[in-house]
């Protein structure tokens, strides 16, 4: 036996070998590349999805506990300290049964800086939401109330926008 012929065997199974590690190592990075995405993109959605069901069950629990629906319900006209109370208990509870605040924290440490400024803003703008549904003012029939309602839509909408970015979606 030639020492050539094993030589270029031998040479022949580093070149394999190193090949086989070359392509194993390209295919881990390009795999936890797609899974960190797809954590990134449950995280966002259930993020987006909790700040929706804070907001509604929070409408909710405010609308049940207003002036008209408290009066239509024949309770007695004076006694609006204690429906405030009421009302201000459960738009609390709402929000905090929501799990928004856990599901934020989630969201701001696995985000880059720029998203997690932008899911911050969101959060800003429900929290402004729960303290107006809690006190009763702006009445939500009004203006000032659609005003609010929209600053946060449009938070929302500037969050699923920079969520597509983030994943590498088109807008």
């Amino acid at each position: 036996m030639e020492w050539s012929t094993l030589a270029a065997t031998g040479l022949g199974a580093l070149v394999g070998v190193g090949s086989t590690l070359l392509a194993d190592r390209v295919r881990w990075r390009r795999d936890l590349v797609e899974r960190t995405r797809q954590e990134r993109r449950e995280i966002y959605v259930s993020c987006l999805t909790r700040y929706r069901l804070a907001y509604e069950d929070m409408y909710a629990a405010a609308a049940n506990h207003s002036p008209e629906n408290t009066a239509a319900a024949g309770h007695v006209p004076g006694s609006t300290g204690r429906e405030a109370a009421v009302r201000e208990a459960a738009v609390r509870e709402a929000f905090r049964a929501s799990g928004a605040d856990e599901v934020r924290e989630s969201a701001l440490i696995c985000a880059p800086q720029e998203l997690s400024d932008v899911i911050e803003g969101v959060y800003e703008t429900l929290r402004d939401l729960v303290e107006v549904l809690a006190s009763g003012e702006p009445p939500l029939d009004s203006p000032e109330f659609q005003e609010r309602r929209l600053r946060h839509g449009q938070a929302v909408w500037a969050a699923r926008a920079a969520m597509r970015r983030d994943l590498g979606q088109r807008d």
